[in-house]
């Protein structure tokens, strides 16, 4: 369903950035559901070619959603992308290329799982992308059959290992804490375990259980509980002091990358850069709106194959924007600029900002508003009270 602008909505905006420009591909399928993964996906894969030939059409429908049609960034998202075949990655490639330019040192990244890694895999996949990022999750086996994972830690440590040596060079590494009966002292092995496979990447993730997974339905039926707050805030602290002892910066809040070694892609979305997404699910920003497609693989198929894109827009107002502007500024290590909040929203942040610096949640240094680390283990709750 597509909406009509606000009246309130904003002119076009100056730039104060040199904004890029990021493409994402959602791959909706997966051998096994992980039990805390919300995110659209299905585990059949009857719909499989019918979904890969309808985004290869929408390529070509949404030439013109962006101002320009160049992207700095491909990034293959899911689901399970490294489920793909050479074939069909090539050939959803090869429809960017038709409809779309890259820039020449264009990031593409893929999300693969261990157990889809093996050698000749990654020779494969080394011709198509020059980004790997490997969901691991922890490289304990307990911990991966409680979150319902189908490779084992061995797998994990080969299949990074194997990566390195048909010549990645950007490799990223998730990894999950908070997470129920996993102590501590086992959050920093499997931190540990991932500083000596020496990726340039980390995404570290807090466990949160949400209400269609099986961890939310266990949840209401009273057969799981969450780690509790202050043991979950105990191991990201000590998270974030491994990895920066490691030469890791914290450059987003669940972020951490070696020098020069930042997710491009990933950065986009907290820039205010603009990006088109493919495929069910998928979301796009154009700066003044945002959209999001049908998250049902058959209905996905049925109206893209009528040539209409299934999605649902919403026109963002002036209020949308500055409170996005705080939310995604203030999850970065460049911080919310509050001069340039002000003049280009016209909002003063100092008034929401000052009991928070009071509290000890935020620090300011000239117009830069930063969170402490205090503020890091809430930052959402911060940003919130900053609002408009």
């Amino acid at each position: 369903m597509r909406r009509q602008p606000p009246r309130d909505i904003l002119p076009p905006q100056k730039h104060y950035f040199c904004f890029m420009q990021g493409l994402y591909i959602h791959i909706p399928f997966c051998k096994k559901a992980c039990h805390y993964c919300d995110f659209h996906f299905s585990t059949s894969q009857y719909f499989r070619p019918s979904v890969m030939k309808a985004m290869e059409k929408e390529l070509q429908l949404q030439q013109n959603f962006l101002p320009h049609k160049t992207f700095d960034t491909v990034y293959f998202g899911g689901g399970t992308p490294s489920l793909l075949t050479e074939k069909e990655l090539q050939s959803l490639l090869e429809n960017v290329h038709k409809n779309f330019s890259l820039s020449p040192a264009a990031e593409i990244t893929l999300e693969a799982n261990p157990d889809d890694l093996s050698s000749e895999k990654l020779k494969a996949l080394k011709k198509i992308v020059n980004r790997l990022s490997i969901g691991i999750q922890s490289f304990d086996e307990k911990v991966l059959h409680r979150l319902n994972r189908l490779h084992t830690a061995a797998q994990a440590e080969v299949c990074v290992q194997e990566a390195q040596e048909t010549g990645f060079e950007n490799i990223s590494i998730d990894l999950i804490f908070s997470i129920p009966h996993h102590p501590l002292k086992n959050v920093l092995l499997d931190a540990e375990k991932a500083i000596a496979l020496q990726p340039q990447h980390l995404s570290v993730y807090s466990l949160t259980v949400e209400k269609d997974t099986v961890f939310g339905r266990w949840a209401r039926q009273g057969k799981f509980q969450e780690a509790e707050e202050s043991e979950s805030a105990l191991q990201f602290e000590n998270i974030i002091q491994a990895l920066e002892t490691a030469g890791f910066e914290q450059y987003e809040i669940s972020n951490f990358a070696k020098p020069q070694k930042h997710s491009v892609h990933n950065s986009n979305y907290w820039n205010e850069s603009h990006y088109l997404g493919i495929g069910p699910g998928a979301h796009s920003y154009s700066g003044e709106l945002r959209q999001s497609n049908v998250a049902n693989n058959a209905a996905y198929i049925k109206s893209i194959e009528k040539e209409i894109i299934p999605c649902e827009q919403e026109w963002l107002t002036r209020e949308n924007k500055i409170n996005e502007f705080i939310f995604t500024r203030l999850r970065t290590q460049q911080g919310c600029d509050a001069g340039m909040l002000k003049k280009r929203f016209g909002y003063d942040a100092q008034p929401a900002a000052a009991p928070l610096i009071e509290k000890g949640l935020l620090s300011q240094h000239g117009e830069i508003i930063l969170l402490t680390k205090k503020g890091k283990l809430m930052a959402d709750a911060v940003a919130s009270q900053m609002f408009v």
